[in-house]
C-alpha cells in the first residue's frame, strides 16, 4: 500500500493511517522530492516528474504490484501514475483531489499563493494554507503537525509545485485508468470543489464515490476512524460477479 502526500506535507501526514493499515498491509508512505524527509532532493516541476520519482523508488524497492492512495497534489500524482503504469496498480484512491491542475475551485488562485510565497515567505504562506485544511483552522489538534511539515519543505519545491499544477491537465487521461478506483472527498473542501470531484467520478470508468459530511481537506485527520474504515472496505471487499 503506497501513500502519496500532498502540497507542503510529507509522510508524517499519514501517521494514523500507517498505524491502522500496517496491520493488514505492507505500507509505504512516500516523501516527495523537496518535501518531508526528502527536502534535500531536487523537486521536479511537473506532475509527470513527481510521478516518475515515486515509480523510481518503487522500482528500486522491487515492488511490482501495489494499491495506491494520493491526497491533494498527491492525488494528481497517483492519477498520472495510474495512467503510466496501469497494469501495476490493483486499487487507486483519489482523495481530496482533481484532474484540473489550475484548481478552479481553490480558496485562492495559484498565482496569489505564489506571490505570497515570494513576498512573505514559505512559512507565512504555509500557515495560511494549512489553516484552510481544517474546519477549526489553526485550532485543530493536527494543525501543528501540518506546520511542522511546512517547515520541512523548500521554497523551490513549493514554487515548482505551483508550476506543475498549472501545466497539468489529467482529464483526457481518465478513461485510460483501469484500476479499481475510489474517489474520496470532504464536502467542505476548500482546495478541490465538487466540480473537480464530479469530473473524476464521471471520467474514471466504474469508479466509486465517497463524500464525507462536515469535513474539509484533511478528512483522514478530521475523521480518521471513518476514513480508515471506508478505505479498508474498498481495498478488501470483493464484488460478486
Amino acid at each position: 500500500m503506497v501513500l502519496v502526500h500532498g502540497f507542503l506535507a510529507g509522510s508524517n501526514i499519514w501517521q494514523i493511517q500507517l498505524e491502522y493499515f500496517s496491520k493488514d498491509f505492507d505500507v509505504i508512505a512516500i516523501d516527495l522530492p523537496g518535501f518531508g524527509f526528502s527536502s534535500d532532493r531536487q523537486p521536479p516541476s511537473s506532475i509527470e516528474g513527481f510521478a516518475q520519482s515515486v515509480l523510481d523508488l518503487l522500482d528500486h524497492l522491487e515492488i511490482e504490484k501495489f494499491c495506491l492512495m494520493g491526497h491533494s497534489m498527491g492525488g494528481m500524482i497517483v492519477q498520472q501514475m495510474a495512467y503510466m503504469v496501469q497494469d501495476r496498480i490493483t486499487h487507486l484512491i483519489c482523495y481530496g483531489t482533481g484532474s484540473i491542475g489550475i484548481l478552479p475551485d481553490r480558496f485562492e488562485p495559484i498565482e496569489i499563493s505564489r506571490e505570497k510565497l515570494h513576498q512573505s515567505g514559505l512559512e507565512n504562506m504555509g500557515r495560511e494554507i494549512a489553516a484552510t485544511w481544517f474546519g477549526r483552522g489553526v485550532e485543530d489538534v493536527y494543525y501543528p503537525l501540518c506546520l511542522a511539515m511546512v517547515h520541512q519543505a523548500t521554497i523551490e519545491a513549493a514554487d515548482n509545485s505551483f508550476t506543475a499544477w498549472q501545466n497539468w491537465d489529467g482529464r483526457q487521461q481518465l478513461k485510460g485508468i483501469k484500476a479499481k478506483t475510489l474517489i474520496l472527498w470532504g464536502e467542505k473542501d476548500r482546495s478541490y470543489g465538487w466540480s473537480q470531484i464530479e469530473v473524476l467520478w464521471r471520467g474514471i470508468n466504474e469508479s466509486s464515490l465517497s463524500v464525507i459530511p462536515g469535513c474539509f481537506h484533511n478528512v483522514h485527520l478530521e475523521k480518521p476512524l471513518l476514513f480508515n474504515m471506508i478505505v479498508k472496505d474498498f481495498l478488501t471487499v470483493k464484488v460478486k460477479k
